[in-house]
Formats: structure tokens, sequence, C-alpha cells
């Protein structure tokens, strides 16, 4: 009986094994990694317009100071700190009281030197008809024509004299030499202004345009002189904070100056780039980037530039190959900025797929399924997205 019920249980718990044998074998086997999407751009050789970032500040382009050109004691200030001021607007007044005075005692010496000019041309008449009857000396008369013509020049000095006292009375009255925005005065009412100097009053700087001026290096210079593909060079500045009164952050202007010496101490040229500022809300002062565009007559393959990856062996992307798995392909940058890193026709080939997301998941020969994104996140939509076509006339 027994040995009976052992039969039983082991013909029983068999079956149970031989389950529990085929389950470990089946999960042993590895399942299949479903493949990875993926978005993707086709590759295409394109005339990629090229702009070379630089860091610059911006500066007024016209600074004039305002100075006392006449010595007395302020008694008027006709505008307030911070104003925008025309050209020829009145700034200032100073006392007055000694250049009026000055300028009628002008007017009386030249009234009297008239006088004195009347007398001696008739002085001249009479002995005009004496010496001609014999009746005085020529020597008498040639000494009335002398004197009558060192009055006639007395009055021309006295003429110079009153267009002299009435300048220095117009300088009582100091007005803006241009249009722009005054900054804060630096004398008060009551001050004794131009005595042995002349006193700076206060300062206007023209803000509309404004320049930028930037520093490439000598190496820069050389290529944007070599390449540029345009007689005035196209450039745009971007400003390193945001403004709710700025319609945009983007403002386009065109490179007017290069300087023609190496500045020695840091091997960089200075060049300056003109662009409005209708709004007047940009100061003198401002750090931007300036962007200057070179060419766009070269032909290269673009890329944005977060695809890119870097190992001892070099900077790398991934491209999709005909049997759709993910494949490692080393490229030699010749250019990158913020933008995209730009390639030329290598390792990396025209119609290639670049893989553009699910980068930190990829290695290679991993299987992928790639969605063609390029009308979006191509070379041309990163281009118009950016707004980086200049603006050719």
């Amino acid at each position: 009986m027994f040995t009976h019920s052992i039969l039983v249980l082991t013909l029983l718990f068999i079956p149970l094994f031989l389950m529990g044998c085929n389950e470990k074998k089946a999960s042993s086997v590895p399942k299949e990694t479903p493949p990875l999407p993926v978005e993707v751009v086709v590759m295409k050789n394109y005339n990629i317009p090229i702009w070379m970032p630089y860091t610059g500040k911006t500066k007024a382009s016209s600074s004039q100071e305002v100075r006392a050109r006449v010595s007395g004691i302020l008694e008027e200030i006709y505008y307030e700190d911070g104003d925008t001021i025309k050209k020829g607007q009145k700034l200032f007044k100073i006392e007055q009281t000694d250049y009026i005075a000055e300028l009628a005692l002008q007017k009386a010496k030249k009234n009297s030197d008239l006088a004195a000019l009347k007398l001696a041309q008739a002085n001249v008449k009479r002995y005009a008809i004496l010496a001609k009857e014999g009746l005085a000396p020529q020597a008498e008369l040639e000494t009335h024509e002398a004197n009558a013509d060192s009055y006639k020049a007395i009055i021309e000095y006295d003429e110079a004299k009153i267009k002299q006292a009435e300048l220095m009375l117009s300088y009582t009255i100091v007005k803006a030499p241009i249009d722009g925005q005054a900054s804060r005065r630096l004398v008060d009412i009551g001050n004794l202004v131009g005595k042995n100097e002349s006193t700076l009053l206060t300062t206007i700087n023209k803000v509309d345009p404004l320049y930028a001026y930037f520093a490439p290096s000598e190496q820069d210079f050389q290529i944007i002189d070599r390449f540029h593909s345009m007689d005035i060079m196209e450039a745009y500045i971007d400003l390193n904070y945001s403004s709710q009164k700025l319609k945009a952050k983007r403002i386009f202007g065109q490179v007017t100056f290069s300087d023609n010496t190496v500045d020695p101490n840091t091997s960089t040229i200075s060049m300056r780039v003109e662009f409005p500022n209708h709004n007047k809300l940009i100061f003198p002062g401002t750090f931007v980037y300036v962007n200057v565009f070179i060419t766009d007559d070269v032909v290269f393959l673009g890329m944005p530039p977060q695809v890119v990856f870097e190992d001892q062996q070099g900077k790398f992307v991934y491209i999709v190959d005909k049997n759709n798995k993910a494949k490692r392909v080393y490229i030699k940058p010749v250019y990158e900025t913020r933008f995209f890193v730009l390639v030329r026709e290598d390792t990396l080939k025209e119609g290639d797929k670049l893989i553009i997301n699910g980068l930190m998941r990829l290695k290679s020969d991993l299987k992928v399924t790639p969605t063609d994104v390029t009308q979006t996140k191509g070379i041309e939509a990163i281009i118009k997205d950016n707004d980086l076509i200049p603006q050719k006339e």
C-alpha cells in the first residue's frame, strides 16, 4: 500500500517538474528590443549664409559736451535732466549784464569814430579847394586825407569789436549743438561758470542711429575681408536681455567702419555696426551680440549643433543606414555657430538621414524607426526660423 502511494505521487509531480523546466527555458530566450522611434533630417548641400558672431558694446553716434564759452553766474536752466533735445534748443542762460554793456560801449565808440570820420572827410574837401588855388600847402591836404583814411580803418575795427561783443553776448544763451538726449546738469543755478576754464555743463548723446563696436581678431578680419560677398556688409545685433517695449531683440544694420590699425595689446581690429534706434530704447554702453554676414556663396552640409557628440576619436553624429540601424559617423566641422554646424561632404554625404532626437539612447547597430522632419527641422528651416537670410538689396 505504501509503495502504491509513492508511485501515485511520483506520477503527479513529473508533469509539474517538466512544466517548470519548460518555463525556465522559455524565460532564458531574450526578447527582441523594439525599434527606437527617431526623427531624421535628410542631408542636403545648401548655400548656407555664414554669420560671424562677436560681442560688442553700443556707443552714441555723436556725443557732444556742452560747455560755457563765457564767464558769469548761471541764471537759468531751460531743460529737465534726461530730456530729448533738438538742435538749437536753449539749455542755459549765463548773466548778460557785462556783455550787454560791452556791446553798447563798442557801438558808442563806433558812433564817435563815425563823427570824427565825417569831420576828417569835410577837412579833406575844404583843403582840396584851398590847395588847388594855392591858398594851402599840399602837405596839409595830404595830412587830412591820411587822417580820414585812419578813421575808416578805426571804424572797421569798431565793427569787428561790435561783432565780437555780439558773439560773446550770444554765448550767454547756451544752445544744443545736436539733436539727442541730454544728461543731467553738472552745474546748478547761481554757480560761477567759465572763469579761467570752459566749464562742462552737460552732455548730449545722439542715439539714433546708434553704433555698436566690436573687435574681431586679425585672423577673423582677414577671413571677413577675403570672403565677404557684399560691398557694404550686413550685420545684426542681438540684445542680451528682453524688453517688452522692443518689438524684436534682433536689429539689422550695416558695417560702416573698420580701423586701419591692429591693437598691439589684443591683436584685434576695431569695427563698427550702425543700426537704427528710432524708439531710443537702447542706450549707449549696452553689451550686445554682433553678427556680421560674410557670404552665402559656399555650399555646405548643415545640421543643428545639439546632434554633434565628441569622444577621443573626434566629433560624430548618428545616421540611419540602409538596414534602419543607427550608425556612428565621425565628422570634421569647418564652421560652428549656436545655430548650426557646417561640414563638407566627406564621411557624411548628401542624402544621409541624420538622427536628431533620442540621442542619449542611441548606439551603433540599434534598430530605429525614422520619421522624416526635414521640412520643419532641417537646415533650411533652421535658417528661416532664426531669421538668418541676409536682406540683400
